[in-house]
């Protein structure tokens, strides 16, 4: 654990030096954002939908091209939940291709198989990190625990990280130093099967440590939980509902968007504590929220967030104030729609998945 800290404490100044720079005009950032842009469909050849998980790729590896959006698809052509096996990689002039279609056939445990989620990194070191949520039947009651798929920078499984505290890995964001990187997952199927649709206060947002090499496979150095007690729950629509986009911020505080208390929480000193802090911190809660699902930090340092309940994305400041409100959803069926984003490289607008019509958008 020592040995671990001290490497926290070392790499942890490059951290808050890490963000995109943009003029502060004062404004809230997506005030300063008037269009939006259909980038692309993100339907694979075969067939998945429900686009979830975002990530961009840093720099060019493999078949990884810098500044493309990868997405991760949650259902299968059949619209079973749980069941999505592809990311798509899609360039910024929408040419789409299939960067990863995983099969059961993993190199590690994974329980269930593979379902993927919103849970999705793209590293400098050329690893993409991918969360299952696996059903066998697009239904809560068949949901397992999962895993984190480790792939390699041409899409291939390499690795798995599964159990100790990984169930129902959900969403995730990574601070990346290159050869080292943390990751925060949040996992919520803690007890909710069992609970079969009843509110359980047992989602958890877990912290991994990875060396992340440019030659061999990344080496877990530790995992620890950092928050747990989230309200969580199973649910038809939605398969399970519970704590969901994770965002890191200058200051050292992990936000948390708390989909059931209808919330963003704040968990302090996240790349440091080796305890939990419980659900955080409240910074915001309700107002224009309406089941915050995906999240973001803008370049100003506001939290971005998208609604489940409609197609709007809320800018909240670190401090706690509304600052701005927007309709996204290009589908205009309102409910249901929004997912992930993820901020434009060089701060130059916001991505996000329209599950409505299976796209990936652009607000500049």
């Amino acid at each position: 654990m020592r040995i671990l800290l001290t490497m926290f404490k070392v790499l942890g100044t490059v951290t808050l030096v890490t963000f995109a720079a943009v003029a502060d005009d004062g404004r809230a950032f997506i005030q300063n954002l008037n269009d939006i842009k259909t980038v692309a469909s993100t339907v694979p050849a075969n067939g998945d939908i429900n686009p979830y998980g975002m990530a961009i790729v840093p720099n060019t590896m493999g078949a990884l091209e810098e500044g493309s959006v990868l997405v991760s698809n949650f259902n299968n052509s059949g619209n079973a939940q749980g069941t999505g096996t592809t990311i798509v990689e899609i360039n910024p002039n929408g040419k789409v291709k299939t960067f990863a279609q995983l099969s059961g056939s993993l190199p590690g445990a994974c329980p269930g198989g593979v379902g993927l989620t919103t849970a999705l990194v793209a590293l400098r070191s050329g690893f993409v990190i991918v969360g299952s949520l696996p059903t066998a039947n697009g239904t809560a009651a068949t949901a397992q625990a999962g895993c984190l798929i480790v792939l390699d920078k041409n899409g291939n499984a390499v690795s798995t990280l599964s159990g100790n505290g990984i169930n129902g890995p959900w969403d995730m964001t990574a601070v990346d130093f290159g050869a080292f990187a943390v990751l925060f997952v949040s996992n919520v199927l803690n007890g909710t099967v069992a609970a079969n649709g009843q509110v359980v206060n047992e989602g958890t947002v877990l912290r991994i440590a990875l060396a992340t090499p440019l030659f061999g496979d990344p080496v877990e150095l530790g995992r620890t939980v950092i928050a747990s007690g989230f309200a969580e729950r199973s649910d038809p629509a939605a398969l399970v509902i519970g704590p969901t986009g994770l965002g890191f911020s200058r200051d050292g505080r992990l936000f948390v968007a708390d989909a059931l208390e209808n919330r963003v929480t704040a968990i302090p000193n996240s790349l440091f504590r080796f305890d939990s802090a419980g659900t955080g911190t409240t910074v915001f809660q309700n107002g224009a929220l309406n089941g915050p699902l995906g999240l973001a930090i803008a370049p100003n340092g506001d939290i971005l967030t998208v609604n489940s309940g409609d197609g709007n994305i809320v800018e909240i400041t670190p401090f706690g104030q509304q600052v701005a409100v927007r309709a996204i959803d290009v589908s205009m069926q309102g409910a249901g729609t929004l997912f992930g984003l993820a901020i434009a490289p060089n701060g130059h607008g916001v991505y996000f998945v329209d599950d409505g019509n299976n796209t990936l958008n652009l607000l500049h």
